[in-house]
């Protein structure tokens, strides 16, 4: 394993608030959004708020069974097998976010010893130590600068800390932070202390983006440029409502219009349908991102929205 840059070189800043989505959201937006007055809901809200995806079996083999394969775990987790390793983004299989909002959805499996473990920003449901803490010291743990010491703390020695557009590598992967629209913060007095990001990680088959958490901007198409992407992990929920979460969340059609940017040959939904965390009916979505392909008039292969537990060969 090595870094492309020697990060003993270039300590982390003690904050990220230059690269921080703007306008920043603080304690009034929050009270604002749940307490302010909401808008009118679509007729078919319920129907589509009753939408859940199911848990289906068969993913786990299919990891282990040689080839490349992507399986998703519901919310931003994914296990996918990319130059014979098993690599896993922001694991979560915790019934509850920090003990508060409920799983939707259970996870379809425990997951399997793996390689390397991605952790793109330290918010709750992507950086979820009881789950981290579960995966023990065998993979290497790959992150933003700033989170390193919270993965060190459950007792891992692999952990990689990268600045945009560093890279390491692990065996026949190259793994390399990408910039996102977003922000952090675990703690009241730790806003943007640690960096947030995307990563992609290439192999012999190809290469796979996955954007963590990210609004829209032109990152989709400098990503593109200089990577070559294959499969696009975008995450398609948590956006309603738009005068809160634009510029943390991309909705349905700005995550489609980031997958035009990219030049990405498919793209493989997430972040939907597992927690409640905004306004919008669970099932929205898909549904919406379905109604922009196919007004697009894509092929249907290329869009990969996928059931938890289910998985299918990077080909």
């Amino acid at each position: 394993m090595d870094t492309g840059d020697d990060l003993r070189e270039h300590p982390p800043p003690m904050r990220f608030h230059d690269r921080a989505s703007k306008p920043a959201r603080g304690p009034m937006d929050i009270l604002r959004w749940r307490f302010g007055k909401k808008d009118p809901r679509r007729p078919d809200h319920a129907a589509l708020d009753a939408i859940r995806p199911r848990v289906v079996e068969g993913g786990l083999e299919a990891l282990h069974a040689g080839p490349a394969t992507a399986c998703w775990i519901g919310h931003a987790t994914w296990v996918f097998r990319l130059g014979g390793a098993l690599v896993a983004t922001d694991p979560i299989l915790s019934r509850r976010i920090g003990g508060v909002v409920p799983r939707l959805v259970p996870p379809p499996f425990e997951l399997p010893a793996l390689d390397v473990v991605l952790v793109t920003h330290d918010h709750r449901d992507h950086m979820d130590l009881p789950t981290l803490a579960k995966l023990g010291p065998r993979p290497v743990y790959v992150t933003g600068l700033g989170n390193g010491d919270r993965l060190r703390k459950l007792g891992h020695p692999n952990i990689v800390e990268l600045d945009w557009w560093q890279s390491t590598r692990v065996g026949e992967l190259e793994i390399t932070m990408v910039p996102a629209r977003h922000w952090s913060m675990r703690e009241p007095w730790s806003r943007n202390a640690s960096l947030w990001g995307g990563f992609v990680v290439r192999g012999p088959e190809g290469a796979v983006y996955h954007a963590g958490d990210t609004a829209s901007g032109d990152h989709f198409a400098e990503i593109g440029r200089r990577m070559k992407i294959d499969w696009a992990m975008l995450p398609i929920g948590g956006y309603d409502p738009r005068w809160f979460m634009e510029s943390q969340h991309v909705d349905p059609d700005e995550a489609a219009a980031g997958f035009e940017a990219l030049g990405a040959r498919h793209f493989l939904a997430m972040h939907w349908g597992t927690f409640r965390l905004t306004d919008e009916p669970v099932g929205e979505p898909p549904a919406r991102l379905r109604a922009w392909w196919k007004a697009k008039g894509l092929p249907d292969d290329r869009l990969w929205i996928l059931d938890v537990g289910e998985a299918r060969l990077l080909v």
